[in-house]
């Protein structure tokens, strides 16, 4: 194909140097003078692995020039490829003045059946919210019918990028229309790694959810870390052991959200970490800030019943975890106790509990927590069903699926993502938890 990639910093200089290298005909824009001589040269704008001599070849081979001239690249491509950065202000929020421009400059140059790519890290909906406006007015035609628009993330790292190109771990696309998607995808024909069709917006969040989890992961290991060397122990023989669990450690394993955590381990085994790095002097603020974040998502929870305006609640399931009877620090148990507070009328299913089988630790736990649970705990879920306006729930068992499909209009308030959780987001008197 024919790519016009504007911006040659280090996301644009490797996109248009790699893609010359798989067989495309690509023109780099740049408002930069000193960088577009350089790249005419055979010179790479950035110091890179590889990235000097692809350049150089690419140039030499006639399938790689550069441009200060927008409108004249827009002219002679079929695709605009957009990688631009987007600074941090200093109050946090993400400029988009360089985004706004180069929208407007192809715009004004845009032909139909032509694809605007998104490449540049960009907050949801300042595609579809600020840039397809943009692109609109400059060019009189209608995006997803008269043009294509697409949001086409990168995942490079600086010092690998040219690597990280070839050998990319996704590639995502959110599309304006299917057929701007594929076209995309077919830049990156014979390349690994799972291609993703997504909605504009979900695109525009992946970038934003790796690199947050990213930092969590590096901020994770260095909390750790100095905890270990406080305590006089090798933290890299810890992390090695840490990482050789590829069940739970490094897996999909609690990256789905839910509702809080909970039980006899996590918050207890937080609490004692915490308190050995206070007395070590060690300063935590990640791992200190891990149950406050966890106490915030369960009044995420509450605040959805409260603002459901009804006072007649069924909760549906009460254990820490599906399929057990354990109470000990159970969110769903901190949630009835702050309903009761709250003068709630409440009544509880689940099939797991049952009072008179309650002992040892998990019967202290509940009389301390929820003494009249008794009086709130059934073995008819049909009760607690025909009982609440407001069904709130904990559990995925298959009798409170059958009773979710039976509620009618009652408020359904999704703790776990249901299974037809992504049908029922559109859906009058349903609420998703964090989704």
């Amino acid at each position: 194909m024919r790519i016009s990639v504007f911006g040659l910093g280090y996301v644009g200089c490797v996109s248009a140097a790699c893609l010359a290298s798989m067989g495309h005909e690509v023109v780099g824009v740049d408002v930069n003078q000193t960088k577009v001589d350089l790249v005419a040269s055979g010179r790479a704008p950035v110091v890179e692995e590889r990235i000097g001599e692809l350049t150089a070849e690419m140039v030499r081979k006639g399938a790689l020039r550069a441009t200060t001239d927008a409108a004249e690249a827009v002219r002679a491509t079929d695709v605009s490829l957009v990688c631009v950065g987007t600074p941090s202000a200093g109050n946090g929020s993400l400029s988009t003045r360089y985004l706004e421009r180069v929208a407007e400059e192809i715009g004004g140059a845009l032909s139909e059946g032509q694809i605007v790519v998104f490449r540049s890290t960009m907050l949801p909906g300042t595609c579809e919210g600020l840039l397809i406006p943009i692109l609109e007015a400059a060019s009189g035609m209608r995006a997803g019918r008269d043009f294509g628009v697409a949001v086409n993330p990168e995942f490079l790292r600086e010092g690998t990028s040219v690597r990280d190109f070839f050998e990319p771990p996704k590639t995502v696309i959110g599309e304006s229309d299917p057929a701007a998607g594929e076209l995309v995808a077919a830049l990156y024909e014979g390349l690994p790694g799972e291609v993703f069709h997504v909605p504009i917006a979900v695109a525009e969040m992946t970038k934003y959810a790796d690199n947050a989890f990213h930092g969590l992961k590096i901020s994770f290991a260095n909390e750790l870390g100095a905890v270990c060397q406080a305590l006089g122990i090798d933290s890299h023989e810890v992390m090695d052991v840490f990482l050789a669990d590829r069940k739970l450690n490094v897996s999909p394993a609690y990256l789905r959200p839910g509702f809080a955590f909970g039980g006899s381990c996590l918050p207890k085994d937080l609490r004692g970490l915490v308190y050995a790095a206070r007395r070590a002097d060690v300063s935590v603020p990640l791992l200190s800030h891990v149950l406050p974040a966890n106490e915030a998502h369960l009044q995420r929870a509450f605040e959805l019943v409260v603002a459901a305006d009804s006072r007649k609640v069924g909760l549906f399931g009460l254990s820490f975890k599906p399929g057990t009877d354990d109470l000990r620090e159970s969110p769903l148990v901190e949630l009835a106790e702050r309903l009761l507070g709250k003068g709630y009328d409440l009544r509880i299913y689940d099939e797991n509990v049952t009072l008179s089988r309650l002992m040892g630790a998990n019967r202290d736990y509940i009389e301390q927590r929820l003494p009249h649970l008794g009086d709130l705990l059934t073995t008819s879920i049909d009760d607690v069903l025909e009982h609440a306006d407001v069904c709130v729930i904990g559990s995925r068992e298959p009798a409170v699926l059958d009773a979710v499909a039976r509620a009618g209009t009652r408020t359904i308030i999704d703790l776990v993502r249901l299974p037809d959780a992504a049908e029922r987001r559109t859906t009058p008197g349903y609420v998703g938890l964090a989704w």
